[in-house]
């Protein structure tokens, strides 16, 4: 993407707008030839406008990280809410009680404590919170271990009056440390396992039966295909895509639809080059298979060696020559923690920017 604006002020960040709808399509597509359920997660975009552009292309709901983000979707008309994160403490078990009043929200938990919080609430209520159960397929974050150990939990779970157990989840965000498709393939494999595993415990030692598996992450949503018994897929990175994505093979550079302009503000010694991007524009977040803090698709060999706050240095190699006044177009790391560091992106199509869109959840943390 090149950006024809002699007057774009940088640092900025640019989203193309024909390659987020590419990236829509093309996730819709796989899921629909799947036979699963999109519930894309909106922590990447934080954009009202970009999760009704996701609703649009065929997602049946989406997925949040906290109530914060929940409630601004809601305030958009999402009507179909899945909150990732246990619901802990009396403030935000309030919240969640009004904001049900006015979307169909699913909450998640690994925990018999606050799923009891959670069943509280549902008497209060005189409904059943519809719950997914968290489980560890490798990530080793939230999540007991697959089978027995989470089939007798929620054993525990359906005596709760106020919750209805509806699903089991997982997010396999370990997939980004594969280093080819097969291994990618190998993890999306056991996420999903470990969800079915779980499943049929349940069935058969207890009886119970679950009726939605849903796996995450961007890298193993690919494989959904070779995924037989997952319902639900919950990519949230695809919509941008990064250089996290770039070094497993999920996306190509050119699929890359958020891009960081940055100026070349001084050139102190050879092989140096300082850019009006820091910290504060591309955030310090590094990858294990690439140096630096960003892919500079014109300049591949050009590392973004170290940031501070407003600074960001770059080690240009042989070859290579930058002067002051050059705008350098650079791929970020990670796009979800670029984006929340933003009030607002730039909105482009055609190599021309057309208006402005809000980062409308950006900063909701609780």
């Amino acid at each position: 993407m090149s950006i024809m604006n002699d007057l774009l002020e940088t640092p900025a960040v640019v989203v193309d707008w024909d390659a987020v709808l590419a990236n829509l399509r093309r996730t819709a597509d796989r899921a629909r030839r799947a036979g699963v359920k999109l519930r894309p997660h909106t922590k990447t975009h934080k954009s009202v406008v970009i999760a009704q552009e996701q609703i649009r292309s065929g997602a049946h709901g989406i997925t949040v990280a906290k109530l914060g983000e929940a409630e601004v979707m809601a305030d958009g008309g999402i009507e179909d809410i899945l909150v990732a994160f246990p619901i802990v403490g009396k403030a935000k078990l309030e919240r969640l009680g009004k904001l049900m009043q006015r979307a169909r929200i699913t909450v998640s938990t690994d925990d018999y404590d606050v799923a009891r919080g959670l069943s509280d609430l549902g008497e209060t209520l005189r409904r059943r919170v519809p719950l997914y159960v968290d489980v560890n397929s490798g990530l080793n974050r939230c999540g007991r271990e697959p089978g027995q150990e989470t089939g007798e939990m929620i054993e525990q779970l359906i005596t709760l009056p106020g919750v209805e157990v509806v699903g089991l989840m997982t997010h396999a965000g370990h997939a980004y440390g594969g280093h080819s498709d097969d291994d990618i393939r190998r993890i999306a494999v056991g996420e999903a396992e470990s969800l079915l595993l779980t499943k049929g415990w349940l069935k058969r030692h207890k009886g119970i039966e679950i009726a939605e598996i849903s796996v995450g992450s961007t890298p193993t949503a690919t494989f959904v295909e070779a995924l037989p018994g997952v319902t639900e897929i919950r990519p949230g990175a695809y919509v941008f895509g990064d250089v996290s994505q770039i070094v497993t093979g999920t996306v190509t550079a050119a699929d890359c639809a958020l891009r960081v302009y940055a100026t070349v503000v001084s050139t102190p010694r050879p092989g140096t080059a300082i850019i009006d991007a820091g910290s504060k524009t591309l955030t310090n977040d590094v990858n294990g298979f690439r140096k630096g803090y960003g892919l500079l698709p014109a300049y591949p060999d050009v590392i973004v060696e170290r940031l501070s706050e407003e600074h960001g240095i770059l080690r240009l190699p042989d070859g290579v020559s930058l002067k002051v006044g050059d705008v350098v177009e650079l791929i970020p790391n990670h796009c979800c923690t670029v984006v929340n560091l933003h009030d607002r992106l730039l909105l482009a199509r055609g190599g021309r920017i057309e208006s402005q869109l809000t980062v409308d959840a950006r900063g909701k943390i609780q």
